[in-house]
């Protein structure tokens, strides 16, 4: 058996995708298929026509002819399988069977026949394996990927320490022009993440006053106060040069490419950079003289199949005052009491007065706390819990992908078991590559895809008493149920774990305490379902 052609034609003759097996000019290929439609009769019931020196096997779908050309010799059982089997696979590449539709997937069509035929001959396969084919995944590609992603994150990362040590150099540089106090470094540093993307330095005491240094990296140095002798001077940084600062931000070149895509109707999704996360808001700035925040982020794993992986909070309690003369003072709080949560002082707390009194201060109660601290101030108190009760989760969600012929049903469903009240949740679904975005079926909130990373955000504004669980249900064409993970949430809340609070204010130099507010964030750090 030798197969010349398989092509698929409009029924005036037109050829849309023709694919050839053997040598054959453009033109006599062309002869032969505009050749056809004049030796097909009406009404009859035959599938092949036979001319002089070619047959022709055919099957009509809907407006349009799938057509082979072979020669006289050939075996016309094996001719109709071979029809047969690119009869079902032409509507699985297109699902519009017209001339468009056809135009459209002209080259994915033309691969398939490839698979099924080779040098005119039927090869021994079936729809699932040409597919199968088709798609061509490298595990080789998506290593290549990772570690690519993986070096673009760390560029990153390197981009934010630089960023970091020149804003702490220019911060460092100012003070000693106006003649304040340096950032000295000391023994007993330690490092905790800090809240609305800031860094913070709880550093070296000179001359009775608190130095500090503010960068843009996500975490925060803490360095033990140390006692300075008065006659000694302060060690200056240098900040670098003038017009020699990594400049961070797209060129005017790039910005003009970026403009002359848009106007010509790409669609252009701008890299912006969260400073910690994504779901964590900015911090509007203090306006009471005392301003404490109660920060927690939470890193969970949870299972597909039920249980916990990993649950990780970690909190931080910061102090920002705005004028010195209110530094001499004392914060006493309130905790829950749950053995669950490990409290840690900064080394110049007085450790005693907190595990008493729950009373934070200095060990030495004549040194003021620092004022117009940048970021969220000075840290005072950090404290982790670990768990695996799966009762204080503040977010379930479970996944159900199931196929059912050439499509896949996934329903989607969240829960609060801690009845904490979520603020900007957003649950990310993975989804394999589409040509259109899913159909859904139905939503509890509102949905967003993005094509480029073939990923499907459904969003809910709140959780709270009235929606308490939600669901999620759409339809992608079949798929590994493998591909729907791993799912990641994000959301807010202004209750913590630790249900710590700030109680009042001690002021040491007697009179009335300053006026205070305190701020509390729950926020997600890494939130996966796995």
């Amino acid at each position: 058996m030798v197969v010349l052609a398989a092509s698929i034609i409009s029924k005036s003759g037109k050829a849309l995708v023709s694919r050839q097996f053997v040598d054959m000019s453009r033109i006599r290929i062309e002869g032969y298929l505009a050749a056809f439609p004049k030796l097909v009769g009406t009404g009859k019931q035959h599938t092949y026509v036979e001319t002089e020196n070619v047959r022709y096997v055919y099957q009509p779908i809907e407006s349009l002819y799938l057509l082979l050309v072979t020669n006289k010799q050939s075996n016309i059982l094996e001719d109709l399988e071979t029809l047969r089997l690119l009869s079902k696979l032409v509507p699985e590449y297109c699902h519009c069977l017209d001339e468009e539709g056809i135009s459209q997937t002209a080259f994915e069509l033309i691969f398939a026949f490839d698979e099924v035929i080779s040098l005119g001959h039927k090869e021994n396969v079936t729809v699932a394996q040409v597919k199968q084919y088709g798609e061509m995944e490298s595990h080789e590609e998506k290593l290549h990927k990772l570690v690519l992603q993986s070096k673009i994150n760390e560029t990153k990362d390197v981009m934010k320490r630089k960023a970091s040590e020149i804003d702490k150099s220019k911060i460092e540089k100012n003070r000693g022009e106006k003649g304040g106090f340096m950032s000295l470094q000391s023994m007993g540093s330690g490092r905790i993440d800090t809240g609305f993307g800031s860094n913070t330095n709880l550093s070296s005491l000179g001359g009775g006053g608190f130095g500090s240094g503010s960068g843009l990296g996500p975490s925060t140095d803490l360095d033990s106060f140390s006692t300075k002798s008065k006659g000694r001077p302060a060690a200056s940084a240098t900040a670098p040069p003038k017009g020699l600062g990594m400049q961070l931000g797209k060129t005017q070149r790039a910005n003009q490419f970026l403009e002359s895509l848009k106007a010509e109707g790409e669609v252009i999704v701008e890299d912006v950079r969260p400073s910690i996360g994504q779901s964590k808001p900015a911090a509007p700035p203090p306006t009471d003289p005392v301003t404490l925040t109660v920060e927690e982020k939470i890193n969970v794993t949870l299972k597909r199949d039920g249980g916990i992986g990993n649950f990780d909070v970690q909190g931080t309690l910061s102090l920002q005052i705005l004028n010195q003369e209110d530094g001499l003072i004392q914060v006493q709080v309130e905790t829950s009491g749950n053995p669950a949560i490990l409290f840690k002082t900064h080394p110049n707390i007085n450790k005693e007065l907190f595990s008493n009194e729950n009373i934070l201060g200095l060990k030495d109660p004549n040194r003021p706390f620092p004022a117009n601290q940048s970021g969220d101030g000075v840290n005072l108190l950090k404290w982790r819990m670990q768990s695996a009760d799966e009762s204080i989760l503040p977010l379930t969600i479970n996944c159900w992908p199931s196929v059912s012929g050439n499509e896949t049903y996934v329903n989607i469903e969240y829960e609060t078991p801690a009845q904490i009240d979520l603020q900007n949740a957003v649950i990310s679904v993975p989804l394999p590559a589409l040509r259109e975005a899913p159909r859904i079926q139905q939503i509890d909130g509102e949905w967003r895809y993005d094509s480029r990373n073939s990923v499907l955000e459904w969003s809910i504004v709140l959780i709270d008493n009235s929606n308490r669980s939600g669901s999620l249900e759409f339809v992608v064409p079949a798929a590994d149920p493998d591909v729907f993970f791993p799912i990641s949430a994000r959301f807010t809340a202004s209750r913590t774990f630790s249900d710590l609070k700030v109680a009042n204010i001690l002021p040491l130099k007697g009179g009335s305490a300053p006026k205070f507010s305190q701020r509390m964030l729950l926020a997600t750090e890494n939130y996966h379902v796995v």
